[in-house]
């Protein structure tokens, strides 16, 4: 008795969704009479046609759309007990929470988490955003595995000791300004370029880092501040003015916002530091790598 096989459930899916058989054959990567003879099986199977065949393709018959509903349905559930197994398999499997401030959440921590997870479908990741200050106590009380700060020029001297740290990115600002603005088709502008210009600034907890006029400028004209980060830039794309953002946020600019650089021998820059404990988990060691792995694309980008 022909029976079902997820070979041909597989295999009618694909046809039914390319609409020809020799379409189906290509994405598989299969011959064409393999198809066929697949098709056929499930044929069988079903006791009736399951394709009409035309000139422009194929098309299904009823029994066809009944059996490629179920097809869906049963490959979906297949897929998932095979993430399931896998992070039965998964030395890597059960839970990490990673804290970071609000520009390392906006591109570099989500993709660094994005990466940990495709690789390890057993580990579930939680993001925590807060200040630096609240991070720090988080991670020595055993509430994160990792925490993602910034140090540097114009920042609190942190209290690091006995604390595990890897540097993950040595990072420039930028300027971001509005597309229409006279600098954003610039790859760079200087300090004194910008010695007019109104700003949008940082209105943030103490201890993040704050960002909105450019560090070494003397007397900005500060003209608005907001908390987040999408009011500030939504402000910079209706033209109201500048801010400071780092080169780790660049990947989240919104449509209407560039972003230029400045040459500035007075800037010393900052860092992006990922910390643990003294003697981290196998799932933090795994964010830490993740994170510098992403952070070597953000800079290539």
């Amino acid at each position: 008795m022909a029976e079902f096989t997820v070979t041909g459930l597989r295999v009618l899916h694909q046809v039914a969704t390319a609409g020809s058989f020799t379409r189906a054959a290509e994405l598989l990567g299969y011959t064409q009479s393999a198809v066929s003879r697949q098709v056929a099986a499930m044929e069988t199977a079903a006791g009736a046609p399951l394709f009409e065949r035309g000139a422009r393709g194929v098309a299904l018959t009823p029994a066809g759309q009944v059996l490629v509903r179920r097809a869906t349905e049963i490959l979906a559930d297949l897929a998932a007990t095979e993430l399931e197994l896998a992070g039965l398999r998964d030395r890597l499997a059960g839970r990490l929470v990673i804290g970071a401030y609000p520009t390392a959440a906006m591109a570099l921590v989500p993709r660094a988490m994005a990466q940990v997870t495709s690789g390890h479908p057993g580990l579930a990741v939680i993001l925590e955003e807060a200040s630096t200050p609240a991070l720090l106590r988080r991670l020595r009380t055993g509430r994160l595995d990792v925490a993602v700060i910034g140090v540097g020029h114009g920042l609190p001297d942190y209290d690091l000791s006995e604390l595990r740290q890897t540097t993950v990115l040595q990072g420039g600002l930028r300027v971001a300004v509005p597309a229409a603005h006279r600098f954003a088709g610039h790859a760079h502008v200087t300090v004194a370029d910008l010695a007019q210009e109104r700003w949008i600034a940082g209105d943030g907890a103490a201890g993040e880092p704050q960002f909105g006029a450019w560090p070494t400028l003397q007397d900005p004209q500060i003209a608005h501040t907001a908390r987040s980060w999408s009011t500030r830039l939504g402000l910079v794309a209706a033209g109201l003015g500048l801010t400071v953002i780092p080169e780790q946020a660049l990947p989240a600019l919104p449509a209407g916002v560039r972003a230029v650089a400045v040459t500035d021998g007075h800037w010393t820059g900052r860092a992006t530091l990922a910390l643990t404990r003294p003697r981290p988990s196998a799932q933090a060691q795994a964010m830490v790598s993740a994170l510098k792995d992403q952070a070597a694309h953000l800079h290539d980008g």
